[in-house]
């Protein structure tokens, strides 16, 4: 079985007690909310608990609407996504952006590297890298 990119894996944000401190409507309305974007709000098994998960893009995305809403409530949400969001910045770097940024940060990174660090292909790496020596 193949590993999935790094851009691609899902990010799980643990929400414990999200009913209890949002209510049930606001969650269901946000359930909705989030599978729109893409990203799956649901209970973790027969637990109080909740979770959001999706790709890192895609939640910054249902981050950004649930932060637009004028809900009080949704405070909880919007901190405990910022708080997992920040500690995934690097997920929401897009790929050509993370590229330039090391071959910036270190000339004389090999292609190698560059595909190891970023699982991209070698056609990425090397534009990439030759777009960074006409800057």
């Amino acid at each position: 079985m193949k590993a999935k990119p790094v851009n691609e894996q899902l990010v799980v944000i643990a929400l414990p007690s999200l009913i209890h401190r949002i209510g049930g409507e606001l969650t269901k309305h946000l359930k909705s909310v989030a599978a729109d974007h893409g990203c799956e709000l649901k209970r973790v098994r027969r637990s109080r608990h909740w979770q959001i998960s999706g790709e890192a893009l895609a939640l910054q995305a249902f981050y950004d609407q649930v932060r637009r809403l004028e809900e009080d409530s949704a405070s909880y949400l919007v901190k405990k996504m910022q708080l997992a969001l920040a500690s995934h910045s690097e997920k929401l770097e897009p790929l050509e952006d993370k590229l330039q940024r090391l071959v910036m940060e270190n000339p004389a990174i090999t292609l190698a590297e560059l595909m190891s660090q970023t699982h991209c292909s070698l056609s990425q790496a090397r534009s990439a890298r030759f777009s960074a020596e006409g800057l």
